[in-house]
């Protein structure tokens, strides 16, 4: 029995042959899922300074050649067995689209490719992938670079430590949609988490202390990773439990493991901590593999 009922693909106009693409077609191959595929087209920066006349045929040729790209794409995924759907739309909204689109929908997973926004940029304006971490209503699988077109590694990173993803069962939710995702796809399942004692050690060498306060620590997030492990049953040899900065220390397993895809959590985020971005929105542009994040 497929893991996946209905995908839905944001297809990138640029990008024809997408890591994106392959993935969703690959998973709905594999699950059986119907997918529908939509392109939302903005218009270029100085379009309004055309013509009238000269606008409508932009619009109407920019339409006319992207159904024509998605329809030849459409009928190679019939040909599999796929059952897809395919819609082109012009709008100066991207992100209200696609929220209405999930809200009308309610697909299993949002699939898309992710958008290399410089540093610079993302400190003026919230990048859309940023946008729909936090406010889609279904889990987002951003997919960046492509080692397989099925993922044959997935990792469920989670955070012990963290109240409010034990209280609110996101370190659950993430586990059961990297399971999914890995039993759709036959792919080894790992259980990560990545802590930061930085600041307690410092903290405890300021006071005068030894370091016995952050070894407590350190045992107690342990103890906590540990039974969370055993109640999902994860191996012994798929459990990393790992000391230092998160993105950093993700980033490197991720590279030195060959992961297909990272599982994390995220939450709506209010004042200076959307400017921040979270781990989650950060490790988009540090790992070199896809991420699946669902909410809290």
């Amino acid at each position: 029995m497929g893991q996946y009922k209905r995908l839905f693909l944001i297809a990138d106009p640029a990008m024809r042959h997408s890591p994106a693409l392959q993935r969703a077609v690959a998973l709905a191959e594999a699950s059986g899922a119907a997918l529908h595929i939509a392109a939302f087209v903005e218009p270029f920066a100085t379009l309004a300074l055309l013509d009238k006349d000269t606008q409508k045929r932009v619009r109407e040729n920019q339409l006319r050649e992207h159904r024509e790209w998605l329809a030849d794409e459409a009928g190679l995924m019939r040909s599999k067995g796929i059952a897809v759907t395919t819609e082109v739309m012009w709008t100066h909204h991207s992100l209200k689209e696609i929220l209405l689109h999930l809200t009308e929908m309610q697909p299993d997973l949002l699939i898309k490719d992710v958008e290399h926004e410089p540093v610079l940029k993302r400190v003026f304006v919230t990048p859309l992938d940023w946008h729909l971490l936090r406010e889609s209503p279904v889990p987002v699988h951003l997919v960046g670079h492509l080692l397989h077109p099925l993922p044959r590694k997935v990792i469920a990173a989670v955070d012990t430590s963290w109240q409010e993803a034990s209280s609110s069962g996101l370190n659950e939710r993430i586990i059961q949609a990297a399971n999914g995702l890995a039993l759709q796809c036959d792919a080894e399942l790992h259980l990560v988490h990545a802590y930061d004692l930085s600041s307690a050690y410092l903290a405890d060498t300021r006071a005068g202390g030894a370091s016995i306060l952050v070894g407590e620590m350190r045992e107690a997030k342990e103890e906590a990773f540990v039974a969370l492990a055993e109640s999902h049953g994860v191996p012994m040899e798929r459990r990393h439990f790992m000391m230092g900065a998160p993105i950093s220390v993700l980033a490197d397993f991720v590279r030195h493991s060959q992961v297909d895809v990272i599982v994390m959590g995220t939450t709506q985020r209010r004042g200076l901590n959307t400017l921040i971005g979270s781990t989650t929105e950060h490790v988009l542009y540090q790992v070199p593999c896809s991420v699946l994040a669902v909410r809290a």
